[in-house]
């Protein structure tokens, strides 16, 4: 059976805490594009990042005002941590000196709207996602120096050190739900193409030796000896900077490279020509460890639809870390605590399924 386009939840786990370890059990969740995460549940959710109750609940609805716009994680990611720099998640009812007529979540002024809709958390933060949008090349611009433009704030970096407690607060709210990630195809030289854009736009960086140079040569129709890379891998790679805008990728093919790592030509990076692994160091500008919330979010997005038999990396850290994933169709090894391996070179199966697909429990 041919590979099938993908249309895959944002998060399709629910996160649970069980007996002081973190559960998250796959299912089929909802599809990409809409998130509903309540008020009321936002609340009542244990503190995050120093984050609670109304504070949750103001989270929430600037959550749902980027879902709602098909903006992803990562978007909703920058929205909340604007609303941490500019009023610590309360909807403020006065200024400061500068901005004496700043009002909300959002300290917007005036020109932004009327007293009635700066102070309605959800519409603060669609009129905030509305000009974000408007900025041309808010994508590759670090999350803080969008926001600064956005808010015309002077400071590129005023925002920088809100974007780790904001991303762990979306993390923690969106357990069954998240951005919009889209339709991922499967012609290997288009996926290719997508994935050069992206590292032309910076959102897809590699390290040393260069891997990326593989998805080059894919995108301009080559075919390099033992260079190539699964149609797959490059799905779910593409399904990644869809959902997180800035990612880094370690390693692909090893035979390509001629690196003899770890499980050295037995590794799933080099067995059968190389290139049915990928090791990723960063999502959403976040390093990885496999037990943080950005390497959880993307396995939870993955695990309903990959091929039964693909393997996910990090089972230690988690281990350590108190976190259980329940799988349906990833199986688990150890590895090293510094990114998130994916592979699917001892699967037979060749599919990814839809989201839709009666087979996803």
């Amino acid at each position: 059976m041919g590979l099938v386009k993908l249309l895959a939840a944002s998060l399709t786990g629910l996160l649970l805490t069980v007996g002081g370890t973190v559960a998250l059990s796959s299912g089929t969740g909802t599809s990409c594009g809409v998130a509903a995460v309540s008020r009321a549940d936002a609340a009542g959710h244990d503190p995050v990042a120093g984050y609670s109750g109304d504070q949750l609940a103001n989270a929430a609805d600037i959550i749902n005002a980027g879902a709602q716009l098909g903006l992803t994680a990562q978007a909703q990611s920058l929205g909340v941590m604007t609303a941490m720099g500019e009023s610590s998640l309360t909807n403020l009812d006065h200024g400061d000196t500068a901005g004496p007529d700043s009002r909300g979540l959002f300290q917007q002024r005036a020109t932004w709207g009327s007293l009635a809709e700066r102070m309605d958390p959800a519409t603060a933060a669609r009129l905030f996602f509305q000009r974000l949008v408007a900025l041309s090349g808010w994508e590759t611009m670090t999350p803080s120096a969008a926001a600064s433009a956005v808010q015309i704030n002077a400071d590129p970096k005023h925002y920088a050190p809100f974007f780790a407690p904001a991303t762990d607060v979306v993390t923690a709210l969106t357990a069954s739900a998240g951005g919009a990630c889209g339709v991922v195809g499967e012609d290997a030289v288009g996926l290719a193409q997508q994935l050069v854009t992206a590292a032309d736009n910076g959102q897809l960086r590699g390290l040393v030796p260069d891997h990326l140079k593989e998805i080059r040569w894919i995108a301009s129709g080559q075919t390099v000896p033992d260079c190539g890379i699964d149609t797959r891998i490059l799905q779910v790679m593409v399904l990644a900077v869809n959902q997180f805008h800035h990612v880094g990728v370690s390693d692909i093919n090893r035979k390509c490279t001629g690196q003899l790592l770890g499980a050295g030509t037995a590794s799933s990076h080099w067995i059968n020509g190389g290139g049915g692994a990928v090791d990723f160091y960063s999502l959403g500008s976040r390093n990885l460890t496999g037990a943080d919330g950005q390497s959880l979010r993307l396995i939870g997005l993955l695990d309903p639809v990959m091929p039964t038999g693909a393997r996910i990396g990090q089972a230690d850290c988690r281990r350590v870390a108190g976190i259980n994933l329940a799988l349906v169709h990833f199986t688990q090894f150890d590895d090293t605590c510094n990114h998130l391996h994916l592979d699917v070179a001892f699967t037979d199966d060749p599919t990814i399924r839809r989201s839709d697909d009666p087979t996803i429990r």
